[in-house]
């Protein structure tokens, strides 16, 4: 399943970026996307970022690009500091 989402995702990638202003249009602009160099910018952005996670996932690395979001989540581990000898 992984495999089949991977390639989906590379071909919308791709697709995103060769139809760039009809998706735009679409979406239309926002204030915050001038931050970001505009709605063009924004789509492609968006594009790079599928693309890369599409890849990862086909190579198995998903856990790796990851790793970094993990760190930043709380996690359910028990608390350790009121343990007494």
């Amino acid at each position: 399943m992984t495999t089949f989402l991977g390639f989906v995702g590379i071909v919308s990638s791709i697709a995103l970026i060769i139809y760039r202003e009809r998706a735009a249009e679409m979406i239309g602009a926002a204030e915050w996307m001038d931050n970001l160099g505009g709605v063009y910018n924004v789509i492609i952005i968006t594009a790079i970022f599928i693309f890369f996670f599409s890849v990862a996932a086909l190579t198995g690395t998903l856990d790796f690009f990851l790793t970094p979001v993990r760190w930043l989540l709380p996690t359910s581990s028990r608390d350790t500091l009121l343990d007494m000898p």
